[in-house]
């Protein structure tokens, strides 16, 4: 489906995140993890970029994607932008997708890649699937860290959902997880990752290390599931 949708709302993630909503039209169906394209003028021609739905298919009123903006010309123009801008979406594409189907996941996320993980957790709180989610979020400094308090709120009330953050360049003050993703952390904080769908999705260098170390794990190929985003 191809539309035009005009800006509602920009919700500031972090120094350097932000979130873009605008109305959901009718019989715009999508799964939690898709994707769509949006579309802007940059320098007279439209541009266009993949963005993953930050939204969850259970918010019936509007669609949200969220883009960290990297100082590029397509992201300086979507940057300025104000409500009541329009967008050209297409979409939704792509099949890194959660719909309930396993009991147990694991979600490994770098940087920005945590847009279908915020995505497949609004889902299954809203629709209160019961899956039992491990959700291990990396970043640089703790101002990095996206959508933080909604993550934690949610935490808060489904003791199904663990969330951990960890830091590759933590402050003195920081008190939680340190270090990029490795296998002594993974199996501190999902020590039983052998039993689930693991969902990884980040920068393509922290894609490839972590695939190659969940294989040397012993965790077979068909139990990962990635998405390397581009475009940084």
């Amino acid at each position: 489906m191809e539309f035009e949708a005009p800006i509602t709302e920009i919700i500031e993630q972090t120094h350097d995140v932000k979130s873009f909503r605008f109305k959901r039209p009718e019989g715009f169906e999508y799964k939690a993890g898709q994707y769509l394209f949006v579309s802007i003028p940059v320098n007279g021609e439209m541009q266009r970029k993949p963005f993953t739905i930050s939204s969850s298919p259970t918010e019936n009123d509007y669609l949200e994607f969220t883009k960290k903006l990297t100082g590029h010309e397509y992201s300086d123009v979507l940057d300025a932008m104000v409500p009541g801008d329009v967008l050209i979406i297409n979409g939704p594409n792509g099949r890194f997708t959660f719909e309930g189907e396993y009991n147990k996941i694991a979600l490994i996320s770098g940087g920005i890649g945590i847009t279908p993980m915020i995505s497949i957790c609004r889902y299954c709180s809203d629709s209160k699937t019961g899956t039992d989610i491990v959700f291990l979020d990396s970043n640089k400094v703790e101002d990095d860290i996206a959508f933080r308090d909604e993550l934690d709120e949610m935490a808060s009330k489904h003791p199904n959902l663990k969330v951990v953050h960890t830091l590759t360049r933590a402050g003195t003050d920081w008190l939680g997880c340190t270090g990029r993703i490795c296998e002594p952390m993974v199996l501190d904080y999902i020590s039983d990752i052998m039993e689930r769908t693991v969902y990884v999705c980040g920068p393509p260098p922290m894609m490839k290390s972590v695939e190659e170390l969940l294989l040397n794990m012993g965790i077979p190929k068909e139990q990962i599931k990635k998405e390397a985003l581009v475009g940084f």
